[in-house]
């Protein structure tokens, strides 16, 4: 972390600030921020400089593809820097020389799992935003607001993030949130795979579908207040495995609600029911508790259960243009080893992220009371998380396999792996790693999955007993 503290600043001088990245806990503003501070940042709010030694660039904006990529061919095959070889790797021999620029987690990941290592590349900062999305973004400095609850956004001009020039995690976090994606992302098919437990080698291998719907994601500009307070909506439907096979759910996640609207289709009684609690902590059905409904994307619904506290920035060595989450043309099992995701399709660059600390509320409960979550400071994407259980130990590390969607022009995580560090187990989810289909994200709506109809308990019913 800096060394230097910024605790109360005029807005200029913490526009300044941020762009050093400067910023310590305890940090305020003495008056509201003033779009015009936006001009010294990127459209996003990071820092347009590289850093002293080069080791991390100036932002030059998005990068386009190669020539000659549409969808349904591999991604990385179209990105200008795919012929790079590595710098240098870490390993348990040297980890701890670069232990002040990895999470708690990844150095845990080292020392513990035999053979694991982390290759790491020149840095690239390819994440941007179409034209539209940094003018809602000006707009928000200064009239982007969260509800008297202090954990939920009411209003904002979207698609935008909110909170350029952030002043608490929340804020932070709702930039994470509503990073540009477009309306939909769509999976024709993906695998949330489990690791075996120790001593065994059956492996969890859950395949389905799945569409996320995001309605505060379509082009142009409009007031989040004018909109359903809903942050996106989600399909989901197993294949396999037989155990799974003809499930599905559709959730509704909401900006201003604790709990989602989640129903669930079971196909052995050919009813749909509601699942009221079927949220934040609640593990995943079929996933022998290792995977809670929070943890997907490395961060996943409402914030209200933790106070989140901006520590600052950090230069850390983070998943970013890691296109081999997403190479649907690789066998599953060349990728998914036993104890973790095959280096070869894992890529770690240095770069500058948020700092963001969340502790448990009092008289919330939540099976992992401390967390550390590590956002790009250009995508506002969640990178790394490090979750602590009751007595203060590290228990989970999940990394997100940031990439530039060539079709949007802006940077997601998509894909994910949650490293169980007390269990020695791993979960693999939202890649595309041996299905033959790749994602995609639609900058228009397309089709029935494209409405809030869609989502609902009647319709759900419908489609899965066809």
């Amino acid at each position: 972390m800096t060394q230097h503290c910024a605790r109360t600043l005029r807005p200029l001088a913490l526009a300044a600030a941020i762009a050093a990245g400067l910023l310590c806990p305890g940090f305020s503003a003495m008056a509201a921020p003033d779009a015009a501070q936006l001009d010294k940042l990127t459209p996003s709010g990071a820092q347009r400089e590289g850093n002293a030694d080069g080791s991390i660039p100036a932002w030059q904006g998005a990068e386009p593809p190669l020539a000659g990529w549409e969808w349904g061919k591999l991604r990385r095959d179209f990105w200008k820097h795919k012929d790079e070889k590595p710098l240098f790797t870490i390993d348990a021999a040297n980890v701890d020389k670069y232990a002040d620029k990895l999470s708690a987690g990844q150095v845990a990941m080292l020392k513990q799992r035999k053979d694991y290592r982390m290759d790491v590349y020149p840095s690239h900062r390819t994440c941007g935003v179409p034209d539209f999305v940094a003018a809602n973004t000006r707009k928000n400095v200064g009239t982007a607001r969260l509800n008297d609850d202090g954990w939920s956004l009411k209003e904002a001009t979207v698609p935008g993030y909110p909170f350029p020039l952030p002043s608490n995690g929340v804020e932070a976090m709702w930039n994470s949130k509503m990073r540009y994606r477009g309306v939909g992302v769509d999976y024709k098919g993906t695998i949330t795979a489990v690791s075996p437990r120790r001593g065994s080698t059956e492996w969890i291998r859950a395949d389905s579908e799945q569409t996320v719907f995001i309605p505060s994601g379509a082009k142009g500009s409009q007031q989040l207040s004018s909109l359903p307070p809903v942050e996106f909506y989600v399909y989901f439907g197993y294949t396999s495995p037989a155990a799974l096979a003809g499930q599905a759910l559709a959730i509704t996640q909401y900006m201003n609600q604790a709990e989602n609207e989640t129903f669930y289709y079971f196909p052995g009684q050919r009813r749909v029911r509601r699942m009221p609690t079927y949220s934040h902590d609640s593990p995943q059905i079929g996933m022998e508790n290792q995977y809670t409904l929070d943890e997907p994307q490395v961060f996943n619904g409402a914030l209200d259960r933790f106070d989140w506290k901006l520590v600052g920035k950090k230069e850390i060595y983070v998943p970013y243009n890691a296109f081999g989450a997403y190479d649907f043309k690789a066998k599953f099992e060349d990728v998914a080893r036993d104890d973790f995701i095959a280096q070869s399709h894992r890529r770690y660059e240095l770069h500058r992220v948020w700092v963001v600390e969340a502790t448990v509320k009092a008289g919330m409960r939540h099976s992992a009371p401390k967390r550390t979550v590590y956002l790009d400071e250009d995508s506002w994407a969640p990178l790394l998380m490090d979750d602590f259980d009751g007595q203060n130990k590290l228990a989970k590390m999940r990394e997100g396999f940031l990439i530039p969607v060539y079709e949007t022009g802006s940077c997601d995580a998509m894909a994910m792996v949650q490293n169980n560090l007390a269990e020695g187990r791993y979960v693999f989810d939202t890649h595309t790693v041996g299905v033959g289909k790749d994602i995609r994200w639609f900058t228009e709506p397309t089709g029935p999955r494209m409405r809030s109809g869609f989502y609902t308990a009647d319709n759900l019913r419908a489609i899965s007993e066809r």
